[in-house]
């Protein structure tokens, strides 16, 4: 609805209840960050949105175990940033990382593990 900004304040308000809500690596605290990367990516602000998907992901590697699927959520994200900024090679080692978690956790040919792999063939026809 184009109300972006909007939708960003609203979740760096959550994010702010949630730190004194919350200790500091609740995997909800990752979330908010993860919302706040995609609000930015929306608006084209590709280097805020990377460091916003990075932070949820330090988080979910102190809470998650190493090979959770929720760990790709940020890496995905971290992937997309790296494509809007141009970065191939970093965003294929991304969701490489993904694909990795992914054949680990879900069966083959889950639709996200497919389209996983579509990601990465684009990647490597751009690089």
């Amino acid at each position: 609805m184009g109300k972006n900004s909007k939708a960003l304040s609203s979740y760096e308000r959550s994010l702010e209840i949630r730190k004194i809500a919350l200790p500091p690596n609740h995997p909800d605290l990752a979330d908010s960050y993860n919302n706040i990367g995609v609000m930015y990516g929306n608006m084209g602000e590709h280097s805020k949105a990377l460091s916003s998907h990075e932070r949820s992901l330090e988080i979910k590697k102190i809470a998650l175990p190493p090979n959770h699927p929720g760990l790709a959520t940020s890496y995905e994200g971290i992937g997309w940033a790296y494509i809007n900024m141009r970065e191939y090679s970093k965003a294929l080692a991304c969701y490489e990382k993904v694909l990795g978690m992914y054949q680990t956790s879900l069966p083959p040919g889950h639709p996200d593990m497919v389209r996983t792999q579509n990601n990465i063939a684009l990647l490597k026809k751009k690089l």
